[in-house]
Parts: structure tokens; C-alpha cells; sequence
């Protein structure tokens, strides 16, 4: 069975997925981790009750608030040149802060799969998951972000 780290470093990698989880992060302020254990969940046949999904987000919060998102902030504000700073001084730390970021974002699923119920049906359209976490997640449902993410994702 595939971990959930390695689903998702693929998926990511799918045309045309990264660029919709940055939407549905940065305009719609969805968990992309979180997301990602959803769609995976419903590519093992994993159907998390509601239960296990408020736990999920309840970790992708604390992990979200307390490391991705500052780390997220820090690298993005070294992106561009800063007065003042060397830009290969700023590039180093700005990619080694990418490198801790991608850590944490790791830990974060990792939690997420040990979260993950055993596998007890046959894999499912990944935009039923998609949509109940990201209920759970914010008062906003994103649904057409979250189907052009379920249609660019591996089957």
C-alpha cells in the first residue's frame, strides 16, 4: 500500500494539480495536506466518519498555525530581493526555510495517515472526500477548485 507521503508527492507532481492546490490555499484558504489525505483516503478506500475528519483538521490546524504557515510567510517574503540583504545570502536561507516547511508539511500528513481508518471499501470518487473535509475545514465549500483538483488527480 502507498504511504500517504508518497501519494501525494505524486499527485502533486500530476499536471496541473499543484497549481489548483494553490488556489484552493491561497484564494479559498483551504489545507492542502489536508486535501490530499482526503483524495488518498478515497484512492485506498479509506472513508474517514465524521469523527475522524474534525481530528484530522483539529491536526492540520495546530500544524498549519504552529509551523506551515510561518514558515510559509518567511519563505515567501525572501522570494524577492530585499534592500539590504545579499540575494544569494537570502536565497540560501529561503531555501533551506523551504526545506523545513516541506518537513513540517510532512509531519502533518504523517499524522494524518496514522488518523486514516483501515482500508474497508473500494477506492471512491475522490471529490466526495475532497468536499467533506473541506466543509469541515471553512464555512466556504470551494467546489469548483475542489472538482478540477479531483479531475487533475491520479486515479
Amino acid at each position: 500500500m502507498t504511504s500517504l507521503w508518497d501519494w501525494a508527492v505524486g499527485a502533486y507532481g500530476t499536471e496541473g494539480v499543484s497549481e489548483t492546490c494553490l488556489t484552493l490555499q491561497d484564494i479559498h484558504e483551504q489545507n492542502v495536506p489536508l486535501l490530499l489525505w482526503a483524495a488518498w483516503g478515497a484512492a485506498t478506500g479509506r472513508t474517514p466518519d465524521q469523527e475522524t475528519i474534525e481530528a484530522a483538521c483539529d491536526t492540520a490546524r495546530a500544524w498549519d498555525e504552529a509551523a506551515i504557515a510561518p514558515l510559509r510567510a518567511v519563505r515567501r517574503r525572501l522570494k524577492s530581493p530585499l534592500p539590504d540583504l545579499d540575494d544569494a545570502a537570502r536565497e540560501t536561507v529561503r531555501t533551506r526555510v523551504k526545506a523545513i516547511e516541506l518537513e513540517a508539511e510532512r509531519h502533518l500528513l504523517s499524522a494524518l495517515e496514522s488518523l486514516s481508518p483501515p482500508v474497508f471499501a473500494e477506492p471512491s470518487p475522490p471529490i466526495e472526500g475532497l468536499v467533506a473535509v473541506a466543509r469541515q475545514w471553512s464555512r466556504i465549500t470551494p467546489r469548483q477548485s475542489l472538482e478540477r483538483l479531483a479531475e487533475r488527480l491520479p486515479a
